[in-house]
């Protein structure tokens, strides 16, 4: 089927210009072009089925920008979402007028700003806007604050609590939002609970909350000095979570642990966590079993680790519970997904069941939790 010939003219004039994206709307039937000049529309006037004629369209910009009608291979559509696309095509994808290659041009690790603003013309969603972000890029450039407003706009009509947490982590990302904004999030995570875990990935040591140092903590500072002077990963830790800014991080963990609302949430929630005491995870240890974790961390505590026996030594006589408290730090270093992979595989349960099941692992690290708790 052939193009009609005023869509033909009006479409081949629009591809003489300096084209920077395309988009089709299919059920208006009109295709919106981003120019150099400003924003242009064709209005088209149909031969024969829509989507047939779609195609015609589609396959006429594909020959112009790549020099094939044969258009975006949309069957890749799981290699392009992984970031395969080259970084000197991303610019071509825009033009194709197929939400498909602006999706491949979105998950593109080269995506610079510029790109990004178009692609978000061409195809403004939560999605898109999230895998935006994520480049450093995007995320310091003009159209970081923009994708970031959507998103926090866009949070209430979230269905999937993993969504939510991701969106959270990546607009709290510095300079995207003011403090203000960070506030009336956090207010939010009274009802949606699964924000608290956006937060302790993405604003572990700023969490907009008050709470107090604990009541070692100055007494630790001062006997620490020469070891965290001398860096010693597990002075800096246990110094870092006896203030103030650590005992937030320790209540907002534990919030969020309170009441999981599905596993995505508890998954994530336990890579939080293990990622802020990540500074003294051991090299090895039995990632499965917390029960095991607990015991080895226990044994890690008494055996010869110079670092580890070093703050004892400094502590020694005046805080009767170092030991225990960088026991605590070294099992919540080790948390992961294959602590809950063997619960998650016989069980697909959410909300008040799928806790039930999970307590085995829960509870040990709320003792952990506890025992750094002021």
């Amino acid at each position: 089927m052939a193009l009609s010939a005023e869509d033909n003219l009006r479409l081949n004039v629009l591809l003489a210009q300096e084209l920077y994206a395309v988009r089709i709307d299919e059920s208006k039937m009109i295709v919106y072009a981003l120019t150099a000049k400003g924003e242009a529309k064709v209005p088209l006037n149909a031969i024969g089925k829509d989507e047939v004629y779609i195609k015609e369209v589609k396959a006429l910009f594909s020959t112009h920008v790549m020099g094939s009608p044969g258009g975006y291979p949309v069957y890749l559509k799981r290699w392009t979402r992984m970031g395969q696309a080259r970084d000197d095509t991303l610019a071509q994808l825009l033009l194709l007028g197929e939400p498909e290659a602006v999706v491949a041009a979105v998950h593109a690790p080269g995506l610079s700003d510029e790109l990004a603003a178009r692609a978000w013309w061409a195809m403004p969603s939560a999605e898109n806007a999230r895998r935006m972000l994520e480049k450093k890029a995007v995320a310091e450039g003009n159209t970081g604050k923009e994708l970031a407003e959507f998103l926090i706009e866009f949070l209430p009509f979230e269905e999937e609590q993993s969504d939510m947490i991701e969106s959270v982590r990546l607009v709290l990302q510095p300079g995207l939002i003011d403090q203000q904004q960070k506030e009336k999030l956090w207010a939010k995570t009274k009802t949606k609970r699964s924000f608290y875990v956006g937060f302790l990935h993405a604003a572990a040591d700023d969490l907009p909350i008050d709470v107090d140092a604990h009541a070692h903590h100055e007494k630790v500072s001062r006997q620490l000095k020469p070891l965290l002077d001398e860096k010693n990963a597990y002075a800096l830790m246990l110094e870092k979570v006896l203030s103030d800014k650590g005992q937030a991080f320790i209540d907002t963990a534990e919030q969020a642990l309170k009441k999981p609302g599905n596993q995505d949430v508890v998954v994530s929630l336990l890579a939080a966590i293990a990622n802020y005491f990540s500074g003294i995870a051991p090299e090895t240890f039995s990632e499965d079993d917390i029960v095991a974790i607990c015991a080895e961390a226990e044994t890690l505590c008494c055996g010869n680790n110079d670092e580890m026996n070093k703050v004892i030594a400094a502590l020694e006589g005046s805080i009767d519970n170092a030991q225990q408290y960088l026991c605590a730090m070294t099992v919540l270093s080790c948390l992961s997904v294959k602590l809950v992979n063997p619960i998650f595989a016989r069980s697909d349960a959410i909300g008040t069941v799928m806790r039930k099941k999970i307590k085995p692992v829960t509870e040990p690290i709320f003792e952990q939790l506890k025992i750094l708790r002021n």
